[in-house]
């Protein structure tokens, strides 16, 4: 049985990281919808998670401060 690595470590946090995503497509104008995403190009899906990564490290280098 093959394990899903896209899962969350903490399930309580999917709602979250939901709303985190949508944000972050909205900044980078990508139109994601609740559910399946599978029409969007990998430019689009890439930009997304770019946008999430740099939100990430830009929330970690305030909290080295």
């Amino acid at each position: 049985m093959a394990s899903r690595s896209n899962r969350a470590l903490v399930p309580e946090a999917k709602e979250g990281l939901d709303r985190f995503k949508m944000e972050a497509a909205r900044e980078v104008g990508v139109d994601l919808k609740d559910g399946y995403n599978g029409d969007i190009t990998a430019r689009e899906a890439g930009s997304v998670g770019g946008q999430m990564v740099k939100r990430m490290i830009e929330s970690y280098e305030q909290n080295l401060k």
